[in-house]
């Protein structure tokens, strides 16, 4: 591409890979670009924005400003997010700039809106479900659904937000007076009674090569990923090859160009499918350390479509703790405390302001003991957050 204001191309004919979006996938994602050799440029609306902060090709921009998005997208060959909340008119601009949109807009409808998902994976393993409407009567939850029920806002909802569950019809109704965000409905889910809930990342190319990943445990509190463990212990190796072959599925299915995460809840009969996250995605940071070939470079390697990197692991486990934010009152000395605690340690943070709850970081450990690992990760991470001083 020839050289434009804001972007320096990398030399001979390397593309740029331009990533929607200023948080810290944007910031992880720019090593692997480096050792690509590839360019990168990221879309932050702030200069303060995590991948701001690090990415030299950081264009100011509002990611919903369609303006915004189709200059963004001129300035790049490729163009790729770290969110998929984009709204329909960006997208269009984007593609009407000239450069590839990776995932493309039909593909990403699916993570944007849940409806939009669920009924794209009908005959695909999904908890019982339907939209809350004008004639919609609590008999129908009863009867279609049951209770508890799960009610989600069909856009918008992240990290737990825009997610409940209402136990009987008092609460139900308390919630559907909540506001809804423009375009979005209501989506009433069974509640699925689990026993773990796990993670499945597969990475598929425009020419349809795909790469499965290790099917990890995850575990969420108050919406958010607190740790993942990969590979999923004591997982029956049927229903891992079970669940990697669906991802696999949907992400052919849907025409998913790039990451694709598909969380599932594990039951007594088999998987059941909860979300889709088209972009790299927290449960997948341990393959920074833990995996040949990262997600953050498999992504990349996707949209460029460039032969995929190899997802086996490098360790019998690797496990990632998310680092929350906390009331500690110096940081960099328990960041140097827990590396000089734990050698093995590798510790991410991500360059943004310290609020209490928000994703901070993260730590990984790889070894032969996941129970191990995770009593130091968990040390590390409860540390570096303040949760315990010693």
């Amino acid at each position: 591409m020839t050289e434009t204001a804001g972007v320096t191309p990398p030399p001979r004919g390397f593309p740029v890979v331009g990533m929607v979006g200023g948080g810290q996938l944007a910031r992880m994602t720019q090593p692997a670009a480096i050792a690509l050799g590839i360019g990168f440029a990221v879309l932050a609306a702030h200069p303060q924005d995590s991948a701001a902060r690090v990415v030299p090709d950081t264009v100011l921009g509002d990611p919903d400003d369609p303006e915004a998005l189709a200059a963004f997208g001129r300035l790049c060959d490729v163009v790729t997010f770290d969110h998929e909340q984009v709204p329909a008119a960006g997208l269009a601009a984007l593609a009407a700039s000239g450069t590839e949109v990776r995932p493309g807009p039909a593909a990403l409808a699916h993570a944007q809106d849940k409806i939009v998902m669920r009924e794209a994976l009908r005959g695909v393993p999904c908890p019982r479900w339907l939209v809350w409407g004008p004639d919609t009567t609590v008999a129908h939850v009863t009867a279609e659904v049951g209770w508890p029920v799960v009610v989600k806002t069909s856009r918008g909802g992240y990290d737990g937000k825009g997610v409940w569950v209402a136990r009987d019809e008092a609460e139900l109704r308390e919630v559907l007076a909540e506001p809804l965000a423009p375009g979005a409905r209501w989506l009433l889910e069974e509640f699925v009674p689990f026993t773990a809930e796990l993670s499945a990342q597969v990475a598929r190319s425009p020419s349809g090569q795909a790469v499965a990943y290790p099917v990890v445990r995850t575990v969420q509190q108050d919406g958010i990923c607190k740790e993942v463990v990969a590979p999923c212990p004591d997982l029956p190796a049927d229903v891992a090859v079970a669940a990697q072959e669906l991802a696999l599925r949907i992400a052919r299915d849907l025409e998913v160009v790039g990451m694709l995460a598909v969380e599932m809840f594990l039951t007594p009969t088999g998987v059941v499918v909860n979300e889709l996250a088209m972009r790299p995605h927290n449960s997948g940071h341990w393959t920074i350390e833990g995996a040949v070939t990262s997600q953050f470079e498999n992504h990349l390697r996707a949209v460029l479509d460039l032969p995929l990197g190899s997802p086996v692991p490098v360790a019998p486990y690797t496990v990632m703790v998310n680092v929350l934010g906390g009331e500690h009152p110096d940081m960099y000395r328990a960041y140097r405390h827990v590396m000089a605690r734990d050698p093995d340690l590798h510790v991410h943070l991500y360059g943004k302001e310290v609020r209490p709850g928000r994703k901070i970081g993260h730590v990984t450990l790889s070894g032969a003991d996941p129970d191990d690992l995770l009593a130091r990760a968990r040390h590390a991470a409860d540390y570096l957050t303040g949760v315990i001083d010693e």
